[in-house]
């Protein structure tokens, strides 16, 4: 072969070389943007599965009948008391009816405030978190009497609503307004905050404040209990 006819191969193979190297970049540039299709498919995955976590009409349906039942319960507990029976305390260091009745109402809107200011722009929960348990931990738990409680310092009575009426009125309202926040609420499984039964998301604090209403007339129901209660 010639030199000339060598150089005219040369021309011919480097443009053939390049094509070449052209496609082996396309073809990594196809791995590239398949996996990131890939990437973004499991994303969308993991943000369907968190939607799956939202709390479903019978789960707030469940909650709403807890905070009426717990309710009814409360109003029945303290209905028709003299100021006597208000006011009598088993022992010293012992609540009367009334400073439960005030503890209730006060801790209602303590808790509800605390789920909407706090729980719901606090951190999500671990992926996974056994939400039927923690939900039934909390309904089992709190209510129990078995187990004493300190009261936070915001929430001890210093009868802060001026008499008992005015805290079972006080009570009724902020119930209210706890179930209205439960019906309008979205993103209640989202977020978990630290309590005394571990993390909890703003589902289960709803389920907490009726809850605790339940513990408290168990308490207003000792009290009444009690041999030296007052008769009227």
């Amino acid at each position: 072969m010639s030199e000339a006819e060598r150089a005219k191969c040369g021309k011919l193979a480097f443009p053939r070389f390049a094509t070449e190297a052209q496609h082996k970049e396309r073809r990594k540039m196809r791995k590239k943007s398949l996996a990131g299709t890939l990437v973004a498919l499991f994303l969308l995955a993991g943000a369907a599965a968190a939607r799956a976590q939202e709390v479903t009409p019978a789960d707030k349906e469940h909650a709403l009948q807890y905070l009426e039942s717990t309710k009814k319960n409360v109003l029945e507990a303290t209905k028709g008391l003299s100021e006597a029976q208000w006011n009598f305390k088993p022992a010293p260091d012992r609540w009367s009816v009334a400073q439960v009745m005030e503890h209730i109402a006060a801790a209602e809107d303590f808790i509800r405030d605390m789920t909407k200011e706090k729980v719901m722009t606090s951190p999500a929960g671990e992926a996974g978190r056994d939400l039927k348990k923690t939900d039934e931990a909390v309904l089992a738990m709190v209510p129990d009497r078995s187990h004493k409680a300190q009261a936070p310092e915001p929430l001890v009575p210093s009868n802060r609503f001026g008499s008992p009426e005015a805290s079972v009125k006080h009570f009724v309202e902020s119930r209210a307004a706890t179930e209205d926040f439960l019906k309008s609420a979205s993103g209640l499984r989202d977020h978990v905050m630290d309590s005394p039964l571990g993390k909890l998301d703003g589902y289960e604090f709803v389920l907490f404040i009726a809850a605790h209403s339940e513990r408290h007339t168990k308490q207003i129901n000792e009290v009444k209990a009690d041999p030296g209660f007052p008769k009227k």
